[in-house]
């Protein structure tokens, strides 16, 4: 199993929009240094606390401040982009990165979103995200000349001008481009379908207990089933909240007293339904606490402790092959920092024999 890093990032509202900045660099490149594999970058134009509405910038920094990480988009928004726009700006990035770099798309796009490019609150984002990503693969393979509409999109690819080199031309670094990944969040997740129907990378995010998780897995099992794949668990990204000290009781402690609590308090829990996070669906609302989700949701304890769920997670959902911690503020920063510390030199080596 190999570990990553997922970041929305969080910020609380009225936080300064350049220190915010620079504090998520200045993690990314801490998790250069440490051996994280990857790191995926959130995109989001409205909302404050998710404050990056440009995940390619942010990437195209952070290549030159770190060695081997692997960097994502997490996600595109594709309802709320122009596919040709799209199309260059990946394919950019992707020269930047020599490689070194995932395409993450996605369907959603909250309403802030949707209403200031004109995507109607209730269309279809997931008709738009399939169209555009055919879009997108087929401006980087053949951009024949043309108009190029739907409902969502417009866009014309002029006729060549051969002698001043006037034409499309910008094709991705990576062949025939770089791999792709899908997130989900939904129980038997449409986009995760589509990844399995085209072998692209799953993703299963953060806020959803283990019981949708799991068909998350049979999403791409229907998809791959659909065009004659067979698709490969090593692929399948899971992100977690994990927090780790050198105790359970310390880690416990500092996780319901610290950042992870006022995200979910502060943010989640006004964003989303509680449903979103409930094991049972017959569970009262007022039951999901910060405390269950300590118990239900999160993955905290000491290195002996978290590897023990890790793997338990692991066996539950039949495997997977990448780990995804969630990113969060380092406030304070010696203790998150001790806890990325902590996952990858001891609990990742508890867990080498998952394969």
């Amino acid at each position: 199993m190999k570990l990553g890093f997922f970041t929305m990032p969080l910020h609380p509202p009225g936080a300064d929009f350049t220190k915010t900045l620079d504090h998520d660099m200045d993690q990314i490149v801490t998790l250069d240094r440490l051996g994280y594999t990857e790191a995926w970058i959130g995109e989001h134009y409205t909302f404050e606390w998710e404050n990056i509405p440009s995940p390619e910038l942010f990437i195209a920094n952070a290549l030159g401040l770190t060695k081997n990480i692997v960097f994502g988009t997490g996600v595109t928004c594709m309802p709320i982009h122009n596919p040709a726009a799209v199309a260059h700006r990946i394919a950019q990035l992707d020269h930047l990165a020599h490689g070194r770099f995932y395409w993450g798309v996605g369907s959603s796009a909250i309403p802030g979103d949707c209403e200031m490019f004109g995507f109607a609150a209730d269309g279809d984002r997931r008709k738009a995200t399939r169209e555009g990503i055919e879009a997108v693969l087929q401006i980087w393979e053949d951009p024949k000349p043309g108009l190029y509409e739907t409902e969502y999109w417009r866009y014309k690819i002029p006729e060549p001008v051969d002698d001043i080199g006037l034409k499309v031309h910008i094709k991705p670094y990576q062949k025939p481009h770089p791999p792709i990944a899908m997130g989900g969040v939904s129980p038997r997740s449409d986009t995760l379908v589509l990844a399995g129907e085209r072998g692209w990378i799953p993703m299963s995010l953060n806020l959803i207990p283990v019981e949708v998780i799991q068909t998350h897995w049979e999403a791409v099992e229907e998809g791959a089933e659909k065009t004659g794949r067979t698709p490969d668990r090593s692929m399948w990204r899971i992100a977690r909240e994990i927090y780790i000290a050198d105790t359970t009781e310390q880690a416990r402690k500092e996780a319901l007293e610290g950042v992870l609590a006022r995200d979910f308090n502060e943010y989640w829990f006004k964003l989303l339904p509680k449903e979103r996070f409930k094991r049972d669906p017959n569970m009262p609302n007022d039951e999901v606490t910060v405390e269950w989700l300590l118990d239900n949701l999160w993955i905290v304890g000491s290195p002996d402790d978290v590897a023990d769920q890790l793997r338990q997670l692991y066996d539950d959902v039949g495997g997977f092959g990448v780990l995804l911690a969630m990113g969060h503020e380092w406030d304070p920063k010696e203790k998150w920092l001790n806890s990325m510390t902590l996952l990858i030199d001891e609990v990742m080596p508890k867990l080498a024999d998952l394969a």
